[in-house]
């Protein structure tokens, strides 16, 4: 007998001869869940991403955009006026900070880029750098949110979702989008109107602090699977009577589906979070257990274990990088941190032959300013303000041509002049990669049909390969 999906999450179990959901539900050639894997609307380069996200803004023109100009105008009056919109204090102090750390060309396409990434550098040749990007908002909270979710005053799922959505997952023992210490907030990974199987899953712990998850709730050593298995065919059974009495109820239908897979989780992602089978070389690669690398490193590790084992969305969160002052000391510091990591992780996934089909995105909400405003003294307090209007991402592998760099800034590195990419292009861009089209990848909700790029959007096809 075939049944309809609604019959099927509708009807308790004992109506289907005492089969859980899940062994049903692929018996009649369902998935488990709305995350079965999906064809693309055309040929796909990428079949998943990692977006490395560096929470804060990181400072182009001191890691990525070289500015000559700005060096030798260190210290001077502003050579062009800043927006009437955007509050600057103190104004009567900004002058011009030239880049506070040494440059180099590197690869063999001469890629100039910070000296403090000296592991980064190694993969010049691999990365594609987007030096017009454009953003709409100063303000931290409403760029990370443009950033993820393509708006900046809606509750719209993000980026992840709609990859979610749009594709499925390649393992249904998994969730397909992952964000390992989320730091942009649960909004900036939900699935707002979409079903909400498709929010990210956070993964709050990354094996340094002993006795805890990195899922929460995944793990309950008291109670055996058979019986956790009878316990929530249990559940599902009254959840499914709620939804037969409710009829159409998106929120009990996701309970259901997130239910059934949380309980597969239950048995495969405890071997994924368990680095016990790794050798000392990939360890070390990553920088684990080593200062002040062993976070990150432990981070980009579980993206690549994860994209391996099929999840669709994986993001890496990282904050520190909002450098209003101290930034002499603070920039070199983070670039520690994350350096030895981001290079590894390209790597092992150059080296597993996975690079090519898994598109990495590194980006910041925004960029800083070419301007400080604590020049004064000795000048050891300074820093940069945000700067929405022109600023650096890269992106690495998953169908992008490497040791490339599109778009340019001013000479001072405060505005696009040449190449923009708005944060809608770079969207309209990822989904492109992975096969969908921004256009056709629409969700009808209140009367209306919704995207992520809503009515924007350009794929830039100028940095495909």
């Amino acid at each position: 007998m075939n049944y309809s999906r609604r019959q099927l999450l509708t009807s308790s179990a004992c109506g289907f001869g005492g089969l859980a959901l899940g062994d049903l539900l692929r018996q009649e050639g369902f998935a488990a869940n709305s995350l079965s894997a999906r064809k693309p609307h055309c040929r796909a380069a990428a079949k998943r991403v990692i977006f490395l996200f560096m929470q804060g803004g990181p400072s182009q023109m001191d890691m990525f955009d070289f500015k000559p100009a700005l060096a030798r105008f260190h210290g001077g009056v502003l050579p062009f006026s800043l927006p009437d919109s955007e509050a600057t204090v103190g104004l009567d102090n900004t002058r011009l900070l030239g880049p506070v750390t040494s440059f180099g060309r590197q690869g063999q396409s001469g890629l100039q880029m910070t000296d403090l990434l000296p592991e980064l550098a190694q993969h010049a040749d691999d990365l594609c750098v987007l030096r017009g990007m454009k953003s709409d908002s100063p303000n931290h909270p409403v760029a990370t949110m443009m950033l993820h979710t393509g708006t900046t005053n809606q509750i719209w799922p993000s980026l992840g979702a709609w990859v979610s959505y749009g594709l499925g997952t390649e393992n249904d023992q998994l969730p397909s989008y992952l964000t390992i210490l989320p730091v942009e907030g649960a909004r900036n990974y939900g699935s707002a109107f979409l079903p909400a199987i498709h929010q990210g899953t956070p993964i709050q712990e990354v094996g340094i602090t002993a006795g805890k998850l990195p899922i929460r709730h995944l793990k309950d050593a008291e109670i055996p699977n058979p019986l956790k298995r009878r316990q929530l065919d249990f559940l599902q059974s009254i959840n499914r009577e709620q939804l037969d009495r409710l009829g159409e109820d998106q929120k009990m239908e996701g309970v259901i589906e997130s239910m059934e897979l949380a309980f597969r989780m239950q048995m495969e992602a405890p071997k994924l979070v368990d680095f016990s089978g790794e050798t000392k070389t990939t360890l070390d690669l990553y920088g684990i257990d080593q200062t002040p690398t062993n976070q990150m490193g432990r981070q980009c590790l579980l993206a690549r274990r994860f994209a391996e084992a099929g999840v669709r969305f994986i993001q890496v969160g990282m904050g520190g990088w909002d450098h209003h002052g101290q930034i002499r000391s603070a920039l070199p510091n983070q670039c520690a941190a994350a350096d030895k990591p981001i290079a590894g992780l390209l790597a092992d996934l150059k080296n597993r032959g996975l690079l090519a089909e898994t598109l990495v995105v590194w980006a910041g909400e925004f960029g800083r300013t070419p301007h400080s405003q604590d020049l004064g003294g000795s000048g050891s307090g300074v820093g940069r303000e945000h700067n929405p209007h022109g600023f650096t991402i890269w992106l690495a592998g998953g169908g992008v041509k490497g040791g490339m760099t599109y778009g340019e800034t001013d000479d001072f590195g405060y505005r696009v002049v040449q190449g923009k990419v708005h944060i809608h292009d770079l969207h309209a861009t990822i989904l492109h990669l992975l096969g969908l089209d921004h256009k056709r990848l629409t969700y009808h909700q209140t009367g209306r049909d919704f995207r992520l790029t809503d009515v924007h959007g350009r794929v830039c096809h100028e940095i495909l390969i």
